[in-house]
């Protein structure tokens, strides 16, 4: 599930996909690991017209895109970006909630892997696409905005850096704050200098939280928590994916300001 620099050097046959965001394009072709292709998270894992900001693609689309990067049902995917993988395990949890079993992500991503020495380069690998095959996105593991109001006592995990979830700054959305009765796990808190915490420390930062639903700006770096509570062994999680950039696109919605959930 989680794979270091070290053992992604000795295992040149993996498909290794690069989703640095948001100049991620301009950094790949600045250099990126050897054999990894780059995906881009605006144009080819979400689509336009909502709810959010990176709504899912249709499983059509998102299969098209498998089919042309040459990952079959049994092929080995690695996902990284520019270091923590807040932005690599959108890529994970799509696989994951299409059954797609056999998909790792780079633990401390393209900075872990220079960082150990190991070379880059400006070439794009050469890959031969497979068969498009048919894909159904599991249902139970999204929540979209209604099941958010309807929640009942099912708690809201925040992804969001702190002073974006007590509505201190917002450089995206036109509404600061968070969704009532939400509490505050930014993805950062997986981490400890780049890489993630172990298996136990994870445990201990969400046993608490019973069967979460997980958000965030915009239902890509909710995935970091997604991951690290796989991580830790605890059951998966389900994934707002309109996320903050759908709740507060509704002015009347009531939304909270502060470090209390609300």
């Amino acid at each position: 599930m989680l794979v270091s620099v070290q053992w992604l050097s000795q295992h040149p046959e993996v498909r290794l996909i690069d989703l640095g965001w948001p100049k991620g394009r301009e950094r790949y072709d600045l250099g990126h690991i050897p054999g990894a292709a780059f995906i881009d998270l605006d144009l080819e894992l979400s689509q336009p017209g909502g709810p959010g900001r990176h709504p899912l693609p249709t499983e059509d689309a998102f299969a098209a895109t498998l089919a042309r990067f040459g990952v079959g049902p049994d092929t080995h995917v690695v996902v990284y970006d520019d270091g923590p993988g807040a932005i690599a395990a959108r890529l994970w949890f799509m696989l994951r909630i299409i059954g797609h079993a056999q998909v790792s992500l780079l633990d401390g991503g393209l900075k872990a892997w220079t960082g150990a020495g190991l070379p880059t380069t400006k070439d794009a690998p050469a890959i031969e696409p497979v068969a498009k095959r048919a894909l159904h996105f599991d249902r139970t593991r999204l929540v979209d905005q209604r099941q958010v109001e309807s929640r009942g006592s099912t708690p809201v995990l925040d992804a969001r850096a702190p002073e974006r979830y007590r509505g201190e700054v917002e450089p995206i959305d036109k509404r600061a704050g968070h969704i009532p009765g939400a509490f505050n796990a930014p993805f950062a808190m997986n981490l400890a200098g780049g890489r993630f915490k172990k298996p136990a420390e994870l445990r201990d930062l969400y046993k608490q939280y019973a069967a979460p639903i997980l958000s965030c700006g915009s239902g890509v770096t909710a995935c970091h928590d997604a991951f690290a509570i796989e991580l830790a062994g605890l059951p998966p999680a389900r994934v707002y994916v309109g996320s903050w950039s759908d709740w507060s696109s509704d002015p009347d919605r009531p939304i909270a300001i502060g470090p209390e959930p609300g």
